[in-house]
């Protein structure tokens, strides 16, 4: 018989108020040991180029940043190329391709904002300030992602390097943009490495995997960040232990990059024969 299973961030914990909005459709499923294995088929490939700006970034706040190109004197990193499992999270994979091909909304000319040494980085994120260089919040044609709430979406490990992945749990929407009627969650992670990111695990969707590049994901993974000090650590996590909202403020600018690092392409790869075991950097 058929049971209702709790999605994987509410019953670890992770609820807010993105989470439970989300969690409006409910999914029906087999009971976990019942789950048939993810078919990792690739069956889309999508690119992107990654460029450096020597500087921090600040955008026009009128301008639309997937028309604009917000560093003239920017260097290019290179091209990460990503196979993606099609058959595995279907919704995650066709709204990941289109904010890749989207003439009007993409993750072209869009930030990578956070970087976790050693572990990932985080692109995609939105919010309501173009200030800082944001994905637009109004992304209405998008789908909504019931793969969130399966939970076949969220059995593969961040195992290794080289793994793409929806953030759920690790998401760094604002509030007001998460409670927008036409929120939909594009925001993704990459893993840099050595090693795996189990923390990670069961909070996000992993969706594909680095076919050629990863070196061009280590290079952004050594971008300097910035790192407050330990007194400044101490004073915050007393800050949040009182309820300081100011605490969440400041949080949100440790890891993020001295120099702008940015997607300054995306695009699709047409697959000519899907592979359902692809050759790995």
């Amino acid at each position: 018989m058929a049971s209702i299973i709790i999605p994987p961030f509410l019953s670890a914990g992770i609820i807010n108020r993105r989470n439970l909005l989300l969690s409006t459709t409910i999914a029906t499923v087999s009971p976990p040991s019942q789950l048939p294995s993810p078919d990792l088929t690739i069956t889309d490939r999508v690119f992107l180029d990654f460029s450096l700006c020597p500087t921090y970034f600040r955008s026009d706040p009128s301008a639309t940043l997937s028309s604009t190109t917000p560093c003239s004197d920017s260097s290019p990193l290179g091209r990460v190329v990503l196979g993606l499992y099609g058959r595995h999270v279907p919704l995650t994979v066709s709204t990941f391709k289109l904010m890749c091909t989207s003439s009007s909304t993409s993750y072209k000319n869009t930030p990578v904002h956070k970087i976790f040494p050693g572990q990932f980085f985080l692109a995609g994120r939105q919010g309501l300030r173009r200030d800082t260089a944001e994905i637009s919040p109004l992304l209405k044609d998008l789908p909504r992602n019931t793969d969130v709430v399966n939970s076949k979406s969220f059995l593969l490990p961040h195992a290794r390097p080289g793994l793409v992945s929806l953030c759920l749990s690790e998401n760094d929407d604002d509030d007001e943009t998460r409670l927008d009627p036409n929120y939909r969650n594009v925001e993704f992670l990459i893993t840099t490495g050595p090693g795996p990111c189990p923390q990670l695990d069961g909070g996000n969707i992993v969706f594909g995997t680095v076919l050629e590049g990863l070196d061009v994901v280590t290079s952004v993974a050594t971008v300097p960040t910035y790192k407050p000090s330990e007194n400044i650590r101490q004073f915050n996590d007393f800050a949040e232990f009182i309820g300081d909202e100011r605490a969440q403020n400041a949080r949100s600018l440790w890891n993020r990059p001295l120099k702008t690092v940015f997607i300054s392409d995306c695009g699709e790869l047409k697959v000519t024969k899907p592979s359902l075991s692809p050759t790995l950097p």
